[in-house]
């Protein structure tokens, strides 16, 4: 018979524990587009991160995400990723256009111009050309995105991925979380220690469900049928290839989406009718009559995947150290495809806020700011694409019988509804608005001057620096895109170089706040609103702006940094 251990040795043991446990500064639950953006920003930052991932290196992701918004390339043009993304996907000279079709092969409605990615950089016509960035949209499917990002989170020090590994659950504790992990090859559990844990980890996120955080919103507004063919013979059957082609006709609307340029087709069959289910719905038959091919066209399905598109967007993003990123957070149609890249836009936001705190420069009141920032622009933007679900469903479902009948009346018909097409989509395509016009109007970490935000549409918008908004696009006299200049903290804008910014440098520096100071000669570009100083967050949004620094800076400083300051002393 052995003796108890005494309350001595349990502690002895339990502080080995500890010291054993595997330990991190931020956990990321899920290795897609987003847990991967968040983590190779944080690391960017000097952040160590591990992220947990159930797939196997390698492995690759479902045939969903198809398109890389300007906003995105723009984070990843920062992270020293735009150009490898650019060399990846479509052949380089491959059509980026949507065509609206009769049949994939059949007659031309409408057709959406958007430039090649040979041409990306240089041309200037069509709707999504001369936009106010360095870094146009990207269209690439996540099997060829996805290994670019990988391969650069491998090789930055300070990140570890661990893949064939599966999240199980957290606890908070002082300082810090322990999380559950366990090892998917060997069945063994482990559990290691962060300081903050963000669950990237898609639609049915555990940690979501861990923060006991509900989706709230309109649970059904579409049934998809997803299948990914491979068909060698089907790019000839088009006499004009698109990136995206469009079927419009009475029998079955649908979705083909070019994957590889030449042979791998992903085909989305949008159930038309109410009363439709997946299992009432001849996939095959569906497939050929949205191609336009009869029943000898040989194809071969890859995948498929049965699917129903929502508008869910959690009623909190947060709770305690634990966050919620992309698809945790949100789900709806992807109309503008703002589906990955909102998640992408979660990331930025929340990898800066965790730096700031996690480097000594801010307090942890900064962080309330993620869920200020992203959750009402979230439900705004899950809006729109609602909205336009509703009116595409609404063309998709009034097909007029005649669009395929020769003749003049035919040609009337086709005209009518091509150009109705094209006038629908074009906004959510070339989605202008949606890419810059978004603005933070609640958030504790802006210093608000009581100007009122200019509205934004899917389409369109006004640059403003109202602060907010993201700052307005210029050149400096180098060539650099203003954006280039941001610092990893908050960066001013002097237009007017006799504007003394010294106390405000100072109150930065003494409470150790990445600050850089960029002058922007007046001939080079205007101030944006008039204003001589525009303080800029390095996610590009404005944090302040004026004429002169405050007579005491403390109060302003305080506030960038979710910290309460003492003014100083006259």
């Amino acid at each position: 018979m052995h003796d108890r251990p005494s309350a001595a040795s349990d502690k002895a043991a339990s502080d080995k524990a500890a010291s054993d446990m595997v330990k991190t500064s931020v956990l990321v639950v899920g290795g897609g587009p987003v847990g991967l953006s968040l983590a190779m920003d944080l690391a960017s930052r000097g952040i160590s991160i591990t992220i947990v991932e159930t797939r196997a290196a390698g492995e690759p992701p479902s045939v969903k995400c198809n398109h890389v918004s300007s906003r995105s390339m723009e984070i990843f043009r920062r992270l020293g990723l735009a150009q490898k993304l650019r060399d990846a996907g479509l052949p380089a000279d491959y059509p980026n256009d949507c065509s609206y079709r009769t049949t994939a092969t059949g007659i031309e409605l409408s057709r959406i111009l958007i430039p090649c990615r040979r041409d990306r950089y240089t041309a200037t016509g069509g709707p999504d050309t001369g936009w106010p960035t360095a870094e146009p949209p990207h269209r690439i499917n996540q099997i060829y995105m996805e290994p670019v990002l990988f391969a650069h989170a491998a090789a930055i020090n300070g990140l570890q991925i661990l893949n064939r590994t599966a999240f199980e659950d957290f606890s908070e504790v002082d300082e810090g979380i322990v999380a559950t992990l366990r090892n998917l090859d060997t069945g063994a559990a482990f559990q290691i220690h962060a300081d903050f844990i963000v669950g990237c980890d898609g639609a049915r996120s555990l940690v979501r469900k861990a923060i006991d955080a509900n989706l709230q919103g309109t649970p059904i507004i579409q049934r998809v049928q997803s299948t990914y063919i491979r068909a060698p013979a089907l790019l000839g059957l088009m006499d004009r290839p698109a990136w995206m082609t469009l079927s419009l006709n009475p029998r079955r609307c649908g979705t083909v989406v070019a994957i590889d340029g030449r042979e791998k087709w992903l085909i989305h069959n949008h159930l038309n009718r109410e009363d439709e289910t997946f299992e009432s719905v001849d996939r095959d038959a569906s497939i050929r009559a949205i191609l336009g091919v009869g029943p000898d066209f040989e194809y071969e399905i890859l995948s498929k995947e049965d699917w129903v598109g929502r508008r869910l967007v959690a009623d909190r993003f947060r709770n305690g150290r634990a966050f919620i990123c992309g698809d945790a957070a949100h789900l709806w149609m992807p109309y503008a495809g703002y589906g990955m890249n909102a998640g992408i836009a979660d990331a930025t936001n929340l990898a800066w806020l965790l730096a700031a705190y996690l480097q000594g420069w801010a307090d942890i009141a900064i962080l309330d700011a993620y869920e200020a920032e992203r959750l009402p622009i979230t439900e705004q933007v899950s809006r729109f694409a609602m909205e336009m679900a509703g009116k595409v469903l609404s063309q998709r479902r009034t097909v007029p019988d005649a669009i395929e009948q020769p003749g003049p009346e035919g040609d009337a018909v086709r005209k009518q509804v091509g150009q109705a097409a094209y006038d629908l989509n074009v906004q959510q395509y070339c989605c202008a608005g949606l890419n810059f016009g978004y603005f933070y109007d609640r958030s504790p970490i802006i210093a608000y001057d009581g100007a009122e935000h200019p509205g934004f549409t899917m389409a369109d918008f006004t640059p403003s620096s109202t602060p907010g908004c993201r700052l307005p696009f210029a050149k400096l006299p180098d060539g650099r895109p203003v954006y280039d200049a941001l610092g990893p903290g908050y960066t001013l804008l002097r237009y007017d170089p006799g504007v003394v910014v010294a106390p405000l440098t100072d109150a930065m520096r003494a409470n150790g706040v990445p600050f850089e100071i960029v002058d922007v000669p007046g001939d080079q570009a205007p101030p944006p609103g008039g204003h001589k100083l525009i303080l800029a967050r390095t996610d590009q949004h404005v944090a302040w702006r004026g004429n002169a620094i405050p007579d005491d800076p403390a109060p302003l400083v305080g506030k960038l940094i979710g910290r309460s300051l003492t003014p100083s002393p006259d």
